[in-house]
């Protein structure tokens, strides 16, 4: 029997809903996954011997793995019922399926990082540019060009489309812009390739095209539940929309417009309006705040009522633990940003070493949170900086990697440059690229084989790693058991790290990057039966999965804003609080009532709301020798 005493009145509620879809509207700490979590427990405990499923759909991995990690408590015997998985992660599961019926081969690779779609995108112009009789102008560069492309992904607006022509400003230059796109996507399917944006526009074209893929999935998953809705973007959206429809009975969405924080992504306060417009939703709301103080909440609450896109309707949070700490909320200014990264670090490092662990640095740009991270390393203190890696860096990573790539796209000469320069790291042996690609080219174009055949043929080479190519990667090629392989291979990779006279350099972020590696893995056996994940389905969870490294312990955590939504710390230090760094300076620029200055709000809402304990703010009077006004949200929250 479920034990729901864990759970407040409202909490239960939700969780026993059963009077079609439902809203469940909750702040900052009241508890929102874990309702989630409870209402997917309780499904499962009420329909024992029924065989539909249930889809839990998420924004990050991170939140899927809290999730899963509450439902294995709470009902262990009832997880293989539940597809627990991101937005885009079962996107790509579809596609893998059914992508045949738009021209997407299920072995299709997915360019995660702008690095490879700016270089692909940057193909397709230069080819546009030699149109003889309508070339691009040079001004359209790549780099300039893909954040427009990426907004239109985001914004549901398909390649082929007159929609483009009247939504940007410039009709000269939207017919370019026009082209460059259906050429950018063209591209992507001559290389069998989505990109990480496009995944939800691909999925959408599938089941337009196939309409009885959406009847099979709403035959599948009776309900529909998704976590952190306010931050879909309008294409997830209307996938939702499809999936749900006609029957939307049993949709479950939790969700708080106060945590909007994602508009350059597409996210929009319009989209719980859309909710409740379109679906004809009930609503429960979550107002207790079971994580801040009461000061901390009292400055929250003044600082959210100045957003007047602000649902009326929409409780402001209530306190309910007791302050751990008297005064739990400090302000500070200082002369320069220099002195107040000073007395941060300092102030850090006067408390408990086991403390350090539990305190954050917030700011609104990454410029600002180098800069903290700097004095904390000058100040030889230990200090995590989050950040995602495009690739990997360590050579037994970059060669791994590059294998399993290469198992799948046969012919791709990026991963086997890749794969030859990690190599030469460890084994100092260069092959001659041409050779390959002319074996290669009377073998099926299969670039690993041929590269294997040109490199065993060096007698340099070490016995261990002769064996690990010859035995181990042969074997992967036959039987693609990627599991196998990986750990043998980071097993000899860890023996070579031991060696003496190692060149450190080689093996730089490989503690780091095998746990970057081992995530997903275990991730996809909490997701999926582990016997029948395929290679090609890894490398796409590890493309979707965040390649954040590990934080260390006792280290002090540095974060932008937007790294910390949904984390939650004792000691919250959020400083740069000037106009110009929150507000930004674009939306200083724009009127006070402005989508630009209410995000801006939303953003110091979402810092403050991550504390447990005691919140610090500062802000300077310069910062780099130019003066800056102290934040207009230091008011609004009622401080002087």
């Amino acid at each position: 029997m479920l034990d729901l005493s864990y759970l407040n009145d409202n909490q239960i509620k939700a969780v026993k809903w059963n009077g079609g879809p439902l809203l469940v509207l909750g702040g900052p700490g009241s508890g929102k996954t874990r309702v989630l979590t409870y209402r997917i427990a309780k499904i499962l405990e009420d329909s024992p011997g029924k065989y539909f499923r249930l889809l839990a759909l998420t924004i990050t991995n991170k939140a899927a793995a809290e999730i899963r990690a509450g439902l294995e408590e709470l009902v262990p015997n009832g997880l293989e019922r539940v597809c627990l998985t991101t937005f885009h992660s079962y996107l790509a599961e579809v596609l893998r399926k059914h992508g045949h019926h738009v021209g997407i081969n299920p072995n299709f690779q997915i360019l995660y990082n702008d690095a490879d779609r700016e270089a692909l995108l940057k193909k397709v112009i230069g080819q546009l540019r030699n149109d003889v009789i309508d070339p691009v102008p040079p001004y359209f560069e790549a780099h300039r060009v893909l954040p427009i492309i990426t907004r239109l992904q985001h914004n549901d607006v398909p390649p082929v489309t007159s929609f483009i022509l009247r939504n940007l400003a410039n009709n000269d230059q939207s017919r370019y812009y026009s082209r460059i796109y259906i050429a950018y996507s063209h591209a992507l399917r001559q290389i069998n390739a989505v990109d990480y944006p496009s995944l939800p526009n691909d999925f959408f074209l599938l089941i337009y095209n196939v309409p009885v893929l959406v009847t099979h999935i709403r035959k599948v998953y009776k309900h529909i539940l998704v976590d952190e809705f306010q931050d879909t973007n309008l294409l997830q959206y209307n996938i939702l929309k499809c999936m749900v429809e006609p029957d939307p009975s049993t949709l479950f969405v939790v969700a708080d417009g106060d945590q909007i924080i994602y508009q350059w992504n597409g996210a929009s306060p319009e989209r719980i309006n859309d909710l409740k417009n379109d679906f004809d939703v009930s609503e429960i709301q979550l107002p207790e705040n079971y994580r801040c103080p009461r000061e901390v909440i009292k400055l929250a609450n003044s600082l959210i009522v100045n957003n007047p896109g602000r649902s009326a309707m929409k409780m402001l949070s209530k306190a309910v633990k007791s302050d751990v700490i008297p005064d739990p909320v400090r302000l500070k200014s200082f002369s320069t940003l220099d002195l107040e990264c000073k007395w941060i670090v300092s102030d850090i490092k006067n408390r408990n070493t086991i403390e350090w662990s539990n305190c954050v640095v917030l700011a609104r740009t990454r410029k600002l949170v180098d800069r903290i991270y700097d004095k904390f390393v000058q100040f030889k203190m230990p200090v995590y900086k989050y950040y995602l890696k495009d690739e990997f860096v360590s050579a037994p990573f970059k060669m791994l990697n590059s294998v399993l790539r290469l198992i799948i796209t046969k012919e791709d000469t990026k991963w086997l440059t890749n794969l030859s320069e990690a190599f030469f790291e460890l084994e100092g042996v260069k092959v001659d690229l041409s050779n390959v690609s002319s074996k290669a080219f009377t073998n099926d174009n299969d670039l690993l084989r041929a590269w294997l055949s040109e490199i065993l043929s060096f007698d340099e080479i070490s016995e261990d790693m002769r064996s690990l190519l010859s035995v181990e990667t042969m074997s992967l090629i036959k039987s693609a058991d990627y599991k196998s392989f990986s750990k043998k291979f980071i097993s000899w990779a860890k023996n070579y790290y031991s060696k003496e006279n190692l060149n450190i350099d080689i093996f730089n972020e490989f503690d780091d990057e095998r746990q970057i590696w081992e995530d997903p893995v275990r991730d996809i056996d909490g997701k999926f039966r582990p016997d029948i994940v395929s290679l090609n389905q890894f490398l796409h969870e590890l493309d979707l999965s965040s390649k954040s490294p590990p934080k260390q312990p006792n280290a002090v955590s540095c974060f932008t804003i937007h790294s910390s939504k949904g984390m939650e710390f004792k000691h919250v230090y959020l400083m740069g609080l000037v106009e110009e760094q929150l507000p930004n300076w674009w939306a200083v620029k724009k009127p006070k009532d402005s989508e630009e200055v209410q995000e801006e709000r939303r953003n110091c809402f979402v810092a403050i709301t991550r504390t447990q304990e005691s919140l610090t703010l500062t802000y300077s009077d310069t910062i780099d020798n130019r003066p800056k006004l102290p934040s207009r949200f230091l008011k609004e929250m009622g401080l002087n």
